[in-house]
Parts: C-alpha cells; structure tokens; sequence
C-alpha cells in the first residue's frame, strides 16, 4: 500500500490511479470515513482518463490510528503532505462533508499559495460553520452534537449503523429505496477508523468556523448540495458559502440527501466532469 509520512510522524494512506501526466483530480473525503467512499468517482474520473487520487485522513481507515491532530488545520496540512509528495499541479480539489472543510483550508492554506489549485468543488460541505451560535442562528445547536459524542462513545457500531440507515442518505425519509449494501459499506468503512479520531473529529467538524478561508479562495468552485441534506442543512452551509466565495457556483439538487455522491452518483458525476472539463 502506499503512504506518505507527514512532517509530524503520520502515515497517510493514499490511492493514485490512472496516467500520471493527466490532469490531476483529488478527492477529500467525509466523517467518518475513508477514500474508499469515493469508488464511484474514482473509477468514472478514471475511465474519462484523468489522474485521481484519494487518501484517508489521520485517523481514518487505514492512516496512522494517532491521538492528535484530529482538526481542520491538521487535515489541510495532511492533504498537502499528500499533494507535495506526488508533486500534483493543476490539480481540482472536490472535498464531501468534512472534506469539502479539509479542501476550503488546504486551497486557501496551501494550494493556491503554491499555484497548486485549478479548481475546488465542495460537495454537502461544511463551511463556513455548522455550530449554531449568536452570529450563526440557523446553525446546528451544540447539544445535537454532544449527543453523536455520547452515541459514540456508547456504541460506535450501534451508531455508525443507524447514520447510514436513517439520515445520511436519506433512507430515512418515506418510500425511499434503501440500499443495504451503502449501510454496510458506510458501516465498514467508519470502522476501520479510530474511535478517538471519530471522537475528535465531532468538533472539527461542527465548530471550526471557516468564513476567512472561503473569502481566501480565488479559483472557480463549484457548491453542490442538496435540499434534502438532513446531516449538514443547506441553510447555513451552501447558501452562505456561496456568498462568501468570489468565483463560487451554486448548484442545489431538489430532494437529494446528504449522501447524494453515492446515492445519485450518475447525476453528480456527469455535472463534477462538466464543471472539471469546462
């Protein structure tokens, strides 16, 4: 398998697939997760004859299981050490849930800086900030996340079945054609991850405020969400994004859930090469 080991000691796991003259697509995933949650990019990307590459974060299926680091600033520096390594240039960042956090701080961070970045994508991405406060009043109340901290702590199995088989994917919402194997799959792959990292990643997630780092970007970014997303709501997070970037796109999918890059990866995949190849 390979890795790449950070400045701090992490080994990050990575996949690196197709021509390595091609245009370089890197893809950021969600919580919790693993790369393996973006197979049906990767192959489709692939056969459309690009480089893609997909690596799991700190603490995340088959990275380094560390006690630390588990924050944006950490993941952003993580996805560098990545794209360093394999010295990716005019690459597009696309970055899920967590990862579309993870991609609006690398590109601002590091890889507009070191002329790196063609394009980003943030797909039911987090930013600017989840956390309901006095600024963000349509955000998410703290006591919704104590309570995936208690389920976690708990029952980490029990939990990370009931995500995927009520909200993340929408399976939860009446006549929905449920697919098991998605469960299992989303199951698997948060399994494979530390406990303490999921632990963490609970407040990197809902609490990091990201407004500097979306007015930092200048590349065109495309924002993909869907109306439906019972996980990260629309409101606070797509509809402000899109306010804060300066050559940002906003491209909403009426009734799609959180999971829609699975769900309706045949929709989303032909619109990211739409936006990728224009």
């Amino acid at each position: 398998m390979s890795f790449v080991t950070t400045k701090d000691g992490v080994e990050i796991f990575y996949k690196d697939w197709g021509p390595k003259d091609a245009q370089p697509i890197m893809f950021h995933h969600g919580w919790p997760l693993s790369a393996d949650d973006w197979d049906a990019q990767l192959l489709f990307f692939l056969a459309e004859g690009y480089r893609v590459i997909a690596h799991d974060r700190r603490g995340h299926g088959r990275s380094s299981q560390v006690d630390s680091g588990h924050d944006i600033e950490h993941y952003a520096a993580d996805a560098a050490a990545v794209v360093e390594a394999l010295d990716l240039r005019g690459a597009v960042h696309i970055g899920h849930s967590t990862g579309g956090g993870e991609v609006a701080r690398y590109v601002a961070k590091h890889g507009e800086p070191a002329g790196r970045v063609a394009k980003a994508v943030l797909v039911s991405a987090i930013p600017p900030l989840m956390l309901q406060t006095a600024d963000n009043p349509e955000g998410t109340p703290k006591e919704v996340f104590d309570g995936f901290r208690s389920a976690l702590a708990v029952n980490r199995a029990q939990f990370f079945r009931d995500v995927p088989s009520g909200p993340f994917y929408g399976f939860n919402r009446p006549n929905a054609e449920v697919h098991e194997g998605m469960i299992q799959n989303w199951w698997r792959q948060g399994m494979m991850g530390s406990a303490k990292a999921h632990y963490d990643g609970i407040a990197a997630f809902s609490e990091t405020d990201q407004t500097e780092d979306l007015k930092a970007i200048s590349v065109p970014t495309l924002v993909m969400h869907g109306d439906d997303d019972q996980v990260v709501p629309i409101g606070p997070s797509a509809h402000k994004a899109i306010k804060l970037l300066s050559n940002g796109t906003l491209k909403v999918y009426s009734g799609y859930s959180h999971g829609m890059l699975s769900v309706n990866a045949d929709v989303l995949n032909a619109d990211l090469l739409a936006f990728v190849a224009s």
